[in-house]
């Protein structure tokens, strides 16, 4: 039986996912620590960088970013500050300790990317990346209009018809 899109975008995820999660393992962090580790770095020189902005930005529930999160603040990776204007909101700030996995995270990064598109022309990798913002565009607009919320398991569940 031939697979279905959404299998091969399983499979990949799993693989990509060890792939990272190998590679930085005897940094102390996950491959989705280093994730959080590289935004919160890029994006903190322009503005505060919030838990909703991760959560938007790598399509996780509010629970798997708050997990993921206290892990890392409780190993010295981020600190959570206050906010003057919003006592409720906490930014994210990156520690020293974050700037010194930096190297090794991009790192990881770089050759991951490098053992993903081995063998794949510029134009093969371009059209990837083109077909998975529609695809990724598809289901957000999918899941809009069936007022279904991506990150709830039970939720979810329900809307698959």
């Amino acid at each position: 039986m031939e697979k279905d899109c959404g299998a091969y975008i399983h499979i990949l995820s799993n693989r990509l996912k060890a792939r990272l999660n190998s590679a930085i393992q005897d940094q102390g962090i996950t491959g989705v620590q280093s994730r959080f580790i590289f935004y919160i770095l890029n994006h903190s020189k322009d503005g505060p960088v919030f838990q909703r902005d991760l959560e938007n930005v790598f399509g996780i529930g509010r629970s798997t970013a708050t997990g993921v999160l206290n892990l890392m603040e409780k190993n010295g990776i981020i600190v959570r500050e206050s906010v003057s204007t919003d006592g409720r909101l906490k930014r994210l700030v990156p520690t020293k300790k974050a700037e010194e996995l930096d190297a090794k995270v991009r790192e990881s990064f770089r050759e991951t990317d490098r053992i993903l598109t081995k063998g794949l022309s510029e134009e093969d990798i371009l059209k990837f990346k083109e077909v998975a913002q529609i695809m990724t565009e598809n289901l957000e607009e999918h899941l809009n209009t069936t007022k279904c919320d991506f990150h709830e398991e039970k939720a979810w569940k329900n809307c698959i018809k």
